[in-house]
């Protein structure tokens, strides 16, 4: 698959990149994907969730009434769950919500994520991109640019640049990573997929391994 490389008000610079068809022209392995990003959701959680039971309660020992008689049922603690202000019954505890996966499976899921985009033609290349000072308005010109004003784009960088970064946090519907930390759920919650020139065989030559 070939793709034309773009400059960065979005006219054509003349020059073409080959993409793999290893990498962006599989039949994508859903499974794989669903691993991956629920790995990757699952990596965000804190899980510092606590509740307290009844053994944690602050409250009295005391029976608060004969075991007999009432026509109640029985009940011998203030703390009990059935009372108000009383213990949680297997209420949440902080745990580690990470799993393991294995490389080439995360690797399949990737490359599944990156045909998918490949398949609806919502990858695009542009040539290298650097800015002299962090500039909002920069990346707002460049967005136009390439008509992704109104659409959620994932920018791929081949190595981190402070400008560029900078440029693009304030706005929400944009997102600037290097090649390093491409992962599936960023790939496919983007519309949009812009590899700057350079990140497509950086990012070829990390998948092939």
């Amino acid at each position: 698959m070939e793709l034309v490389v773009l400059k960065h008000n979005g006219e054509d610079t003349g020059r073409k990149v080959t993409l793999s068809d290893d990498i962006f022209g599989i039949v994508p392995n859903d499974h794989a994907i669903y691993l991956d990003v629920k790995q990757y959701l699952a990596n965000q959680r804190q899980g510092t969730h606590k509740s307290k039971e009844r053994a944690e309660i602050a409250g009295s020992t005391r029976k608060i009434k004969k075991q007999k008689g009432t026509g109640g049922a029985r009940a011998g603690s203030i703390k009990s769950p059935v009372f108000r202000g009383g213990g949680r019954i297997f209420g949440p505890r902080p745990r580690n919500y990470s799993f393991k996966l294995n490389k080439k499976l995360k690797q399949l899921a990737r490359k599944s994520a990156l045909s998918y985009k490949a398949q609806e033609n919502n990858v695009s290349v542009l040539e290298n991109l650097s800015f002299d000072a962090p500039k909002t308005k920069n990346f707002i010109s460049l967005l136009s640019g390439l008509s992704l004003t109104d659409k959620k784009s994932l920018v791929i960088l081949p190595e981190g640049n402070k400008n560029v970064y900078l440029s693009s946090r304030n706005l929400p519907k944009t997102k600037v990573i290097t090649v390093d930390d491409v992962n599936t759920y960023e790939l496919l919650h983007a519309d949009v997929v812009v590899f700057c020139e350079d990140a497509v065989s950086k990012l070829e030559n990390i998948l092939s391994k």
